[in-house]
């Protein structure tokens, strides 16, 4: 387990994460300092526990509207997929149909290539 000294609103804080995050780790704990020190410029010194609240809340808010942002996002790339699907079925039906289309008219073609070479074959 990796350790990690962290500096919020001024105070170090050694932390224990998993090895290969100590980076994530420090930038978590730079954007809670950046948040505490917006509010502190915000609203001045009103105490750090309740602005490290304050950015706590903050930062969860943000979070919970980036959850609500990927729920809404995950829907519309639900119903892409299934426009797609709908696009893919629509396409092979209308392939389909090229093809009866071009079968039928090369019966026709040979239907009247047939009648003809009948033709020729009663002149002579």
């Amino acid at each position: 387990m990796a350790q990690v000294k962290v500096t919020i609103s001024g105070k170090t804080y050694r932390m224990a994460c998993d090895d290969g995050q100590e980076d994530h780790l420090a930038g978590l704990a730079e954007r809670l300092n950046r948040s505490i020190e917006q509010l502190r410029e915000r609203f001045g010194e009103i105490g750090d526990q309740r602005l490290t609240v304050m950015a706590a809340i903050t930062l969860a808010d943000q979070h919970a509207e980036a959850e609500r942002r990927l729920v809404e996002v995950e829907g519309e790339a639900a119903g892409l997929g299934a426009a797609h699907a709908d696009i893919v079925e629509r396409h092979a039906a209308v392939e389909t149909g090229i093809a009866e289309a071009i079968d039928a008219l090369a019966e026709r073609v040979e239907a009247i290539a047939s009648r003809v070479a009948g033709t020729d074959a009663n002149r002579s």
